[in-house]
């Protein structure tokens, strides 16, 4: 049995908490008010903390009235905040607005942190909820607070703030209508993202296929087969030409498949976990097996695709007939100990309120998943933007990767319940209590080479928590960070010149080699100017038999995959 039980729900609720959940972004009001109660009990009953905020509060004080009376310097906060960067708000008297706000940020952050008796998570649930609060208040959010926005007011003689009403008023309407944002209609799958030529050529009730064509003459023999998270469509990692990995590591001479999931619906609300594996990356893997026969699969996921794929490749290890070379995965977890910022909104009542909802859903829509990642980071993914939308009347064009992010897909409800709580409440993949069809899986029984890569700004799977898969295999573990964020790293193409700002490390630890901590690493590893494809790719060809003749698109004699169409399918037009 798993560690993680499910409690009781009562149909009563679900349409109570339904409500409530589109008004929060899915967040639970329960959970959020226990985690404040608990921090402002305990530091109620802590007259030395209070002392110690008081003498913060003294110190702030003072140093605010020196930066206002014409004090050398800015609040250290200044540097790192790009809300109060622009030159305007260097000027008195915005300067001093924002120093007393950012002054008061710090204040707040103390006063969260460290408080006697309060527990991390809720410790770490209320400073979320105070950010918010601040976010919200921000001087720059207020149009006569706002340099920026008083004097472009005054230079346009008020018709940025006339634009700004048009912006609201299509945005309103956009969301009345479930419709995507402006420029979306540039970015349509088949047309001018996904366009990497291929052909389906498997499809059942939950995915498609994808075999892409050779663009080189040989090819390595061993093919690739990527499954991407199901939480979004597919093609993030098949977008406009210059962006697309595929394209790219078709032009290297491998020859790749891709899982398309297919958008599940309120009649799918009992799909769980063990469907995604047995319907998702096994019969993936069969399909490649039969279009590719007797060549070993570089096996490869992103997101929570990376964490299916490392249970599947950990249950198949001793399935006779499954040869898979080489494990990718792409800012996936293994062991969920640590989610960082995205662990703010799972505790047991979260998990709770989101089953109601999903309850009475069937499924968890994408655009509350959305919203509740975009709180994460809410100064500058909700009130930044809106600053430029609705005060200063701009608009910023849509590129590929904003308009795939759009394209938000939904969740079933057993299976979003299961992963929470098997992987995040009771981290029973890295604990060993993960089972599939009633037999544990154990990651320590994955002896292939892995290639795992994570990014430095991921507020989904931060690094640190991407490098514990090196402490849960006897794999050799190459391990790579890479400059970005959850997505922005992993859609990172070769450029010439290339930015300075992309970079990476990357660093093999043998099978047999002591582990090694994750800021030791961090130290030790080189540092690559550059995207970090070729290094993968130069991996995944170290791993790979000299190129040859490529097979037909789905293999040829008898078992034979025979195409149902061009890519990129069908299920991935699925609204």
């Amino acid at each position: 049995m798993n560690s993680t039980v499910v409690p009781r729900h009562y149909p009563l609720d679900a349409p109570f908490k339904a409500a409530a959940g589109r008004l929060t972004h899915g967040l639970s009001p329960t959970a959020l008010t226990l985690s404040l109660l608990d921090w402002w009990l305990h530091l109620a009953s802590s007259p030395g903390k209070q002392a110690e905020l008081a003498q913060s509060a003294a110190r702030k004080w003072v140093r605010w009235a020196t930066l206002a009376a014409g004090g050398r310097g800015r609040a250290d906060a200044v540097q790192g905040d790009r809300r109060f960067a622009p030159k305007p708000w260097a000027q008195p008297p915005f300067d001093a607005l924002a120093d007393a706000f950012l002054l008061a940020g710090q204040w707040w952050s103390e006063a969260v942190d460290g408080v006697p008796g309060v527990s991390r998570h809720h410790e770490q649930v209320a400073a979320f909820v105070i950010r918010q609060w601040l976010d919200m208040a921000s001087p720059s959010n207020l149009p006569w607070a706002n340099p920026e926005v008083i004097e472009t007011t005054w230079r346009t003689g008020g018709l940025n703030l006339w634009d700004g009403a048009a912006n609201w008023w299509r945005d309103a309407m956009l969301v009345a209508s479930n419709s995507p944002p402006p420029g979306a209609e540039g970015f349509t799958p088949g047309e001018h993202v996904a366009v990497t030529p291929g052909r389906v050529v498997f499809r059942n009730a939950l995915i498609e296929v994808i075999q892409y064509a050779p663009s080189t003459h040989d090819v390595h023999p061993e093919p690739i087969l990527i499954v991407p998270s199901w939480i979004m469509k597919y093609y993030i990692l098949d977008l406009s030409p210059h962006n697309s990995l595929v394209r790219y590591l078709v032009s290297q001479g491998h020859t790749v498949f891709m899982v398309s999931w297919r958008n599940p619906g309120p009649e799918d609300r009992n799909l769980g976990m063990d469907d995604y594996l047995r319907l998702g990356v096994s019969a993936a893997v069969e399909a490649v097996q039969q279009a590719q026969p007797g060549r070993g699969i570089h096996l490869a996921g992103y997101c929570l695709g990376g964490t299916l794929a490392a249970i599947a490749a950990a249950s198949m290890a001793s399935r006779p007939g499954v040869h898979l070379k080489t494990l990718t995965l792409l800012a996936a977890q293994t062991d969920f100990d640590d989610p960082g910022e995205l662990g703010t909104f799972i505790d047991e009542s979260q998990v709770a309120f989101l089953e109601d909802i999903m309850d009475d859903q069937g499924v968890l829509d994408g655009r509350q998943m959305a919203g509740a990642f975009a709180l994460i980071n809410s100064k500058d993914l909700v009130w930044s933007k809106l600053v430029r939308a609705y005060l200063l009347g701009g608009s910023t064009p849509l590129n590929d990767l904003h308009a795939w992010n759009a394209d938000a897909t939904r969740m079933p409800a057993r299976m979003h319940s299961e992963y929470l709580r098997r992987l995040y409440l009771g981290n029973d993949l890295a604990e060993g209590r993960y089972r599939v069809d009633g037999h544990r899986v154990m990651l320590r029984a994955l002896r292939l080479p892995i290639f795992a890569l994570a990014t430095e700004r991921d507020h989904v799977s931060p690094w640190r928590s991407v490098y514990k898969i090196h402490f849960l295999t006897h794999a050799e573990v190459t391990f790579a960070l890479t400059s970005g964020g959850h997505n922005a790293g992993i859609v990172n193409p070769p450029r010439a010149p290339g930015p300075p700002s992309i970079r990476y490390r990357c660093m093999t630890r043998s099978a047999d080699a002591a582990h090694i901590d994750a800021d030791w690493w961090l130290h030790e590893a080189p540092v690559t100017a550059g995207s970090w494809w070729p290094a993968w790719q130069a991996w995944l060809a170290a791993h790979s038999g000299p190129p040859g003749k490529p097979l037909p698109i789905g293999g040829s004699g008898p078992s034979r995959l025979r195409p149902l169409e061009d890519a990129p399918g069908t299920y991935v037009h699925a609204s």
